[in-house]
């Protein structure tokens, strides 16, 4: 059991309907991705052809930088909000599949571009399931999205 489960496991009030082991692995997948991308980034600007790197570069420190933030995010329960939760994810696994398509350019000749696209997928992949599973959520359209909707209306 991980440390993340067991604070899950720990939590003093009722999660709600959501899955534990989906947002267990998601929590885990956001901080491992942003370690990766840091890595990667700074990896880039020890390569020769930094210059070429760039684009790289940056979209490994916004992705580190929103995974980072998603993962916080999810750790916290107290006063929940399922419209904020889906958006960070739904930022996060865009972010993700952006940094992964990026690496993935650069993946035959740079290693660390090619484990960091993986680290991304993962992330993605793990963003994409804990979302499903949210279904609508208990706040339903009554939080942002549904005055965001009704406006649009």
């Amino acid at each position: 059991m991980s440390h993340i489960t067991s604070m899950l496991d720990t939590y003093p009030k009722d999660l709600g309907g959501i899955d534990k082991s989906k947002l267990a692995e998601c929590i885990a997948a956001c901080f491992e991705c942003a370690q990766t991308c840091t890595a990667c980034g700074d990896a880039c600007l020890s390569e020769g052809m930094v210059a070429e790197l760039t684009k790289c570069i940056r979209t490994n420190l916004d992705c580190a930088d929103i995974c980072v933030t998603t993962g916080n995010v999810l750790s916290r329960h107290t006063g929940y909000d399922a419209n904020v939760t889906r958006a960070v994810l739904q930022a996060c696994a865009a972010t993700c599949k952006a940094c992964a398509d990026e690496c993935e350019r650069h993946a035959s000749m740079h290693e660390h571009c090619r484990v960091c696209a993986e680290s991304c997928r993962r992330c993605e992949q793990a963003c994409n399931e804990l979302l499903a599973s949210l279904g609508n959520g208990s706040s339903g359209e009554d939080g942002l999205m549904g005055k965001v909707k009704d406006a649009l209306s």
